[in-house]
């Protein structure tokens, strides 16, 4: 038995497939196969059904919680002697929605990169029902995510209540409004009650913020003229600029793309019985897991990022060129 053989196979149980797992690690199915049987030998046990659908044994997960474990142990140990030695080096595994990614990483790693050249960062594109589990998995070090229930393998730090946004143009207000548009536009810039829009078409979002928003438009009593539903805020952020329907951002969202927005298009926050919606956004990392100085040091330079993305301001009324 040797750690590589157990990491080959921790990472087979995630397919359950000789192919696509050999293809995924860039190796030979066979190189696959020799380190399964080399552990099946050694432990004197199947540790694979290969019927189909392919499952672990009892034994199979047995040893899965035993090298999951023993994974995290060397993640901790290499941490610590890189800490010891002050090497400086290291990898940095990080999840989170490609949004988010892109909407934050780029000026964090910016500094992370000028202190620690040597850290290999290496992120994870997911929803945040994924994320969680790889990160309490010790897969990823830490997870930007959506917070729910508190998990207690996991600690959890406040990012910021990430507010909703209705971002709708002037044409289209003026179009649906006429003469009244002015006025819901300066009641609406302190917060926007969806019933006041209900003639509006919408890009609609079938994610957990489009649950929010539904809530929202069903507590109105309204039913929304759909011109489009996805789980990309970004395309309706790109619709909403072509001036063909309202649309529904984050706060993150447009950090991320607050610049490209054109001066005619109006960033009410959006309320609910003049309640703001925000979604609760935490970085997570497992109890465990033993923070070196350069996890550390990301750790602090992301909250400083959300700190200073907090006090932003991202409503405004739309403008003549």
């Amino acid at each position: 038995m040797d750690i590589q053989s157990l990491y080959y196979f921790a990472e087979l149980s995630k397919d359950l497939h000789i192919t696509r797992t050999a293809e995924r690690l860039h190796i030979s199915q066979q190189t696959l196969s020799n380190h399964l049987l080399r552990l099946e030998k050694y432990f004197g046990a199947r540790l694979v059904e290969r019927s189909q659908p392919t499952r672990l044994t009892s034994a199979g997960e047995y040893v899965l919680s035993f090298a999951e474990k023993l994974g995290r142990d060397e993640r901790n140990l290499k941490d610590m002697l890189s800490d010891a030695g002050r090497q400086e080096r290291g990898t940095l595994r990080i999840g989170g929605s490609e949004m988010r990614l892109n909407a934050f990483l780029p000026e964090v790693l910016c500094i992370f990169g000028s202190k620690y050249p040597k850290v290999d960062i290496r992120l994870t594109s997911a929803t945040s029902s994924v994320l969680e589990p790889l990160v309490e998995s010790g897969a990823l070090d830490y997870g930007v995510v959506l917070s729910q229930e508190r998990n207690p393998a996991l600690n959890e730090w406040h990012l910021m209540e990430d507010q909703v946004y209705l971002c709708v143009a002037d044409s289209l207000l003026a179009e649906y409004y006429g003469d009244g548009a002015d006025a819901l536009k300066r009641r609406s810039l302190s917060g926007a009650e969806l019933g006041d829009f209900a003639e509006l078409p919408f890009c609609m979002l079938s994610n957990r913020m489009g649950t929010r928003i539904k809530e929202c438009f069903d507590g109105a009593g309204v039913t929304p003229r759909r011109l489009l539903t996805s789980p990309n805020t970004q395309i309706g952020l790109s619709l909403c600029r072509r001036r063909k329907a309202a649309c529904f951002a984050t706060r993150m969202n447009l950090a991320d793309s607050n610049n490209n927005l054109e001066p005619d298009i109006n960033v009410f926050p959006l309320h609910n019985e003049s309640k703001p919606i925000t979604q609760r956004l935490s970085i997570i990392r497992r109890k465990d897991r033993y923070i070196s100085r350069f996890a550390k040091f990301f750790l602090d330079t992301t909250l400083d990022y959300f700190e200073n993305l907090g006090q932003m301001r991202m409503e405004r009324l739309a403008r003549s060129e």
